[in-house]
């Protein structure tokens, strides 16, 4: 005979992690933070490892449209390379590792997934990470025509000096910044796909991010460079638009799809009462 005593240890264990209506209490959502960050903080060590070994290529890339808009870098300090060097590295290990952490604050905004929803975090992961290099990518792009544009306000006959502590401080908030922008779509489709955020609730408010969209543009190419700042918030605008569209398409599906089952469930529930209403004819 089962001694009942034993089931009760594992029912009281099942009964931290989730209540009745199966939500985390806060000392769960704690704890999955802390090990989520204990997996993106590991990922950043490895890629930041690794971002050493590529430190001389990396900075050759970084330096490039400084010396192809006619300027050069110095270094203020004696401890600057090493400091330089620590700090390409740690970008290229929060780039590298952009995979996990992705999926990480994904899977953090959206606990308890269901299987489905599980496949769908993998694609929301497979997509958003191509998006963050393209949007990195397209900082790069148009980073020279941003220099060359500072470059030419400087007086005939001098030299133009770009601080490396500066620069590439500068650089990295560009290439993160436009890297960050590019996840907000896929960010849009994802929480519509689990039914957080509708596309009613995105078209209401589309102005405000019209603005910020267009805000984070030239905060990010300052000095009046129009087209600096439209070369970047141009994709921002497609993939916001396109986001906005998908979102749309799939709430008139779901609302058709809901309309259905209600349909059916009323069929079912008048079928059923008829039944009961229907008096016996048998002797």
């Amino acid at each position: 005979m089962v001694n009942s005593k034993d089931k009760e240890p594992r029912t009281k264990k099942k009964s931290r992690s989730k209540d009745a209506e199966g939500r985390m209490s806060l000392k769960a959502h704690l704890i999955e933070a802390r090990n989520r960050l204990f997996k993106s903080l590991i990922a950043l060590v490895i890629g930041t490892v690794a971002g050493f070994f590529l430190y001389d290529e990396l900075l050759a890339l970084l330096i490039e449209p400084v010396r192809a808009a006619g300027g050069s870098i110095t270094y203020t300090s004696v401890m600057s390379p090493f400091d330089i060097m620590l700090k390409v590295a740690i970008f290229v290990g929060v780039v590298a590792s952009s995979p996990v952490w992705i999926y990480q604050i994904w899977a953090f905004i959206i606990p308890g997934l269901k299987k489905k929803e599980r496949r769908l975090s993998y694609s929301f992961a497979a997509v958003a990470v191509p998006l963050f290099l393209f949007g990195i990518a397209m900082a790069y792009f148009v980073l020279p025509f941003a220099l060359q544009f500072f470059v030419s306000l400087a007086a005939a006959n001098s030299e133009t000096l770009f601080t490396i502590d500066t620069y590439l401080p500068f650089i990295f908030r560009l290439l993160l910044a436009f890297g960050l922008a590019m996840l907000v779509p896929v960010l849009m489709v994802g929480l519509n796909m689990v039914g957080v955020l509708s596309s009613k609730l995105i078209l209401k408010n589309w102005r405000i991010t019209v603005f910020i969209i267009a805000l984070v543009a030239a905060m990010a190419a300052p000095g009046g460079d129009a087209i600096t700042m439209f070369a970047l918030a141009g994709p921002l605008f497609l993939t916001f638009a396109a986001a906005t569209l998908f979102c749309y398409i799939n709430d008139k599906k779901r609302a058709k799809k809901q309309a259905e089952q209600d349909a059916a469930n009323e069929n079912m529930a008048a079928g059923s009462a008829s039944s009961i209403d229907t008096p016996s004819t048998e002797v």
